[in-house]
């Protein structure tokens, strides 16, 4: 299904120039064969050209300083686009941008990129700003419905599809020979999408696509409508990201609470969950929500039985005082949904009289409830505003407040399940301001828009499950998805001991951190012993020291398109060495991190890329551009492989038994100066409401540099209009001690200790030591701009 929305009112207005034959009378240039027609000029200005060539009609245009966008529109077909592109994106005006017409070739340039069309060749030429070539569209096979690239033939090319749960991921992340762009199902990723560290990305506006890599040469074809959208991207790899979101749309906040440790299970009652509650708050092992199975629902039943509580298992679901008893906690209350409704209920034989069923999809048995089923055909939008009203009734508005979304992935469509969440997503928002939360067992491009988590489908115990989970994950972000979970432990069987904790402490470094498993299965970390309980405990409460640092990157999701976990080519593109490195990945921009993924293992080898690494739990240091041997305890399970990048501003916080149980008035910031200026911008809202659409936030930009025997702090002043109860930064600045500290050229009083640095409430410093050596304590408030300068002695610094 197609939505018909114009993508930009510019090319709206050249579709309506071009339906009415608004040509000028001279031809561009004349073809040199018979087989290749003039070119007739529709439509020129500084951000592009519109013109026809024989029956198909042309347009190249700049969709951003960094995007050109080339449109073929063929004899009869219409500007109608698919749900890939955001249909609500406004128009893009490149203030850099020029055109330059010289006859033989048009240039088209903006202060990021440059293309030329070269009119005889009937091609595109994309160049970076710096004039280097990076691509060639072949413009006259636009009329046969494919897309023809051409590249240097070393090019590393990412991007278009993810895995399923079950298939073979030893290919990794780079992308070669034939590949399919879909949906998929269990856990797969697509989106047609492909891009180069070289510099380059590439997006069809198509649900579906077929790709045929050979070095040098990318051509896509099978596409879903008559009208060719292609949009060629020039930058780096944020930058290529940056764009996407863009075009395809930006992904909303998810709650502050999602950042948190989601405990699901399958085979539970309200009693049962409430002892689980409290057995994490009495062992102070943070948790913040809780994911309920097809148990919290009356399934099979008539009267809406697949979206209200099942009044048995959870007598206090259907009132809200089981909710109410867990917001008391600090828990949240999450449940599955289905795509399917039984078709002899009250429900079913309303969608039945309303058309809604998945075209000639005939009813089969549920394997849960062993009564006929059939599904919801999610690309109805009348089908959607009654799926998400019943969900809301049934399920928001009595306390669940996030969707597990299951199976919604075996009809073959590419929008099915971005159509479900898309209508729970529309729901709540008609009702309600607190943020819409969802995990979904498939992903194409444009779900992250209705607040669209991805998780890698129903995978099976073990190391080695459990190892394939990292391309799994890397894959799904290197073509959109930057909210990807797993089931922790596994799905199918149970964990050993040392897998569970092992698995705990992967989780704790990936964009969601959940666990679950199928019926039966607990995954609490009392389950598995007291060495994988402590090692786990340990890696859950680590994540919840690093929430700042983790909600700041929720925020650069949504306005920069590039999430919390990015794959080493992100940060290091032109390192051969990481090209399919899915062993490590960065944790924002200053942590890397390589879990421990096999058993028993004793030692582990790990390339660091450019730069000063420090060792978070050793503080040993390492310099970069090598591969390091790490011993690794395969008796305590405890020590995860984690290193600091030089230049960090890691922010911190106490750990909580959940997010927000108290208020954080004081940030403690790991602070690693290097001789590059380096900056972090710590963000702020009130985690719950969408009022950060409306400037309720607060961001304030942090940055440090090394210079000779000198470390310059400085904060900016804060933006927004929300007032966290931040007071203070508690820096801890790494490296030689100080001598003397000043902040806006006025000497800072010394204190005796950090200790009493902490007790005096007030701004001041002190210096010590700590596990990576030398440290300097500097407390400055928060929310003001300020320059800190330190001034350093030559002795005691790092090891």
């Amino acid at each position: 299904m197609f939505t018909r929305i114009p993508r930009t009112l510019a090319r709206h207005a050249i579709a309506a120039a071009l339906a009415a034959g608004l040509l000028l009378s001279a031809p561009i240039c004349a073809a040199d064969t018979a087989s290749a027609p003039a070119a007739s000029l529709v439509h020129a200005d500084t951000q592009g050209v519109a013109f026809r060539l024989g029956s198909e009609r042309l347009s190249i245009r700049l969709d951003g300083a960094g995007v050109v966008h080339v449109q073929a529109l063929p004899a009869g077909a219409s500007d109608s686009h698919t749900l890939v592109l955001d249909p609500h994106a406004k128009p893009v005006a490149v203030a850099s941008a020029h055109v330059h017409d010289d006859g033989a070739t048009l240039t088209l340039a903006s202060d990021r990129l440059v293309a030329i069309w070269h009119k005889q060749a009937n091609t595109l030429e994309l160049q970076n700003a710096q004039r280097h070539p990076l691509l060639t569209l072949d413009l006259a096979t636009l009329a046969k419905g494919q897309v023809q690239l051409t590249h240097a033939a070393d090019d590393a090319l990412y991007g278009i599809h993810g895995y399923d749960k079950d298939e073979n991921a030893s290919s990794g992340l780079l992308r070669s020979g034939a590949q399919v762009a879909k949906a998929g199902e269990q856990g797969y990723a697509g989106a047609p999408f492909v891009w180069s560290t070289a510099g380059y990305g590439v997006l069809v506006d198509s649900n579906g696509a077929n790709y045929a890599l050979q070095p040098g040469r990318i051509e896509i074809g099978a596409l879903s409508k008559p009208s060719l959208d292609v949009y060629l991207m020039a930058g780096d790899p944020p930058q290529l990201f940056d764009q996407l979101a863009t075009l395809s749309g930006r992904a909303p906040l998810f709650p502050k609470w999602a950042m948190g440790f989601t405990n699901s299970q399958w085979g539970i009652d309200q009693k049962e969950l409430l002892q689980i509650v409290d057995t994490y708050r009495a062992k102070h092992i943070p948790l913040d929500n809780f994911t309920l199975d097809f148990d919290w629902k009356a399934w099979g039943e008539d009267d809406y039985g697949e979206f209200r509580w099942n009044p048995v298992k959870f007598p206090g679901g259907p009132t809200g005082a089981l909710a109410k008893q867990l917001h008391a906690r600090g828990i949240q209350l999450t449940g599955i949904m289905k795509p399917r409704i039984h078709v002899d209920t009250v429900e079913g034989r309303y969608a039945t009289e309303h058309h809604f069923w998945v075209p000639d999809e005939k009813a089969s048995d549920d394997y849960f409830s062993h009564k006929p089923v059939k599904n919801i055909d999610f690309d109805i939008p009348a089908a959607r505003t009654w799926f998400g009203d019943l969900a809301v009734k049934y399920g928001f508005d009595e306390g669940i407040a996030g969707w597990w979304n299951d199976e919604a992935d075996t009809t073959g469509s590419d929008t099915e399940f971005m159509n479900m969440q898309r209508a729970l997503y529309e729901a709540q928002r008609r009702v309600s301001d607190l943020r819409v939360w969802s995990i979904n067992r498939n992903f194409w491009l444009g779900a992250q828009r209705y607040a669209y988590g991805l998780w890698s489908g129903d995978i099976d115990t073990g190391f080695k499950s459990m190892a394939a989970q990292r391309p799994r994950m890397l894959s799904a972000i290197n073509l959109g998805e930057m909210s990807w979970g797993m089931d922790g432990g596994g799905f199918n069987g149970h964990p050993s001991d040392e897998n569970y904790a092992r698995w705990i402490e992967f989780g704790a470094f990936t964009p969601i951190f959940r666990v679950h498993g199928t019926f039966g299965e607990k995954r609490q970390p009392w389950v598995y012993g007291p060495v994988a309980e402590k090692a786990a405990t340990a890696a859950i409460r680590l994540r919840y020291s690093l929430i700042p640092y983790i909600y700041s990157y929720e925020y650069q999701r949504h306005v920069d398109g590039v999430g919390l976990v990015r794959p080493l080519i992100f940060d290091w593109p032109h390192d051969e060495n990481v090209r399919n490195d899915i062993d490590s990945w960065m944790f924002g921009d200053y942590l890397l991190v390589s879990p421990v993924v096999q058993q028993a293992q004793t030692e582990k080898h790990i390339y660091l890329p450019a730069g000063t690494w420090t060792d978070w739990f050793s503080g040993k240091v390492y310099q970069g551009g090598q591969t390091i041997r790490l011993a690794i305890d395969d008796k305590g399970w405890g020590d995860i492989p984690l290193f600091i990048r030089d230049g960090a501003i890691i922010p911190t916080q106490p750990v909580m038994d959940y997010v927000g149980e108290k208020p954080v008035t004081e940030l403690a910031v790991e602070v690693f100066p290097s001789s590059r200026r380096s900056t972090f911008d710590v963000y702020d809202d009130d985690g719950t409401t969408y009022a950060y659409e409306h400037g309720d936030t607060f961001l304030q930009t942090l940055a440090v540099q090394r210079q000779g025997q000198a470390v310059t702090f400085e904060t900016d002043a804060s933006s927004g209009a929300f007032k966290p109860a931040l007071r203070f930064y508690l820096l801890k600045i790494h490296g030689d001690p100080a001598s003397s500290v000043s902040v806006d050229g006025k000497p800072m009083a010394a204190r005796a200790s950090v200790g009493m640095l902490q007790q005096a409430d007030t701004e001041g410093w002190a210096r010590g030591h700590d596990r990576f050596g030398a440290v300097t304590w500097v407390r400055i408030a928060a929310g003001r701009k300020q320059t800190v300068r330190l001034h350093l002695s030559s002795r005691g610094g790092r090891p």
